[in-house]
């Protein structure tokens, strides 16, 4: 063994090495590494929102919600997907809204996503009609309104009284500040409905959320 050691420690270790490298990118391919989030929350708009507040919306929902897959930890990701002005002709532009209307389709069709948080609410629900009826129901087909399928984050005593920080990015070069909760609360937010048997992961558990928000409306 000695002998055989002397001669191929390097094959060994060299395809050990391998084997671990392998054994990394396939589970980063199929996510056996990473901790799978109790809510995921897909945010609409045509500017990307800044860390902080993505921080702040995280903290926030992890602390409204709970430990769903019971791993130790509550953990809540922002999907954002950015679709810039409409107004804004550039081809690249056109190009990169395109992909981002792709690549929110997936998030739909994968059900990842169980909030939506959106500043204009009835532009998304006439293009994926995917907001949920009050009871949880999916709209009749030609039911493309936004009305009663969301509320405004600012009329949630709920969120809009969390204690959320202020952002600080930099955009063109440019510093700018402010308000969590301002910068929040113009936005909307709505629950996906399903229309087939597959669901968003915790979907029960997302939907005692969305019924306790619901509750801590103001003037209800």
């Amino acid at each position: 063994m000695k002998n055989w050691w002397y001669y191929y420690k390097w094959y060994v270790i060299c395809g050990g090495v391998l084997f671990c490298i392998s054994i990394h990118l396939i589970g980063n391919a199929f996510g056996w590494f990473k901790k799978t989030p109790d809510i995921q929350i897909a945010y609409i708009g045509e500017t990307r929102l800044p860390d902080d507040t993505v921080s702040a919306l995280e903290n926030a929902f992890a602390y409204l919600a709970g430990d769903y897959n019971h791993d130790g930890e509550t953990l809540v990701q922002i999907n954002q997907f950015i679709k810039g002005s409409p107004n804004d002709k550039d081809a690249d532009m056109i190009s990169y809204r395109q992909a981002l209307t792709i690549a929110l389709m997936g998030d739909i069709n994968d059900c990842e996503s169980y909030f939506f948080l959106m500043e204009k609410p009835e532009e998304v629900q006439k293009e994926f009609q995917v907001l949920a009826m009050p009871d949880g129901s999916c709209p009749d087909d030609t039911d493309f309104s936004s009305e009663d399928k969301v509320f405004q984050w600012k009329s949630c005593g709920l969120l809009s009284e969390l204690e959320l920080g202020n952002y600080t990015t930099t955009v063109l070069g440019q510093t700018e500040s402010g308000s969590n909760q301002e910068l929040l609360s113009d936005l909307y937010l709505g629950r996906r409905c399903f229309y087939n048997k597959k669901q968003t992961k915790y979907a029960d558990k997302c939907g005692q959320l969305w019924n306790i928000l619901q509750g801590g409306l103001n003037g209800l």
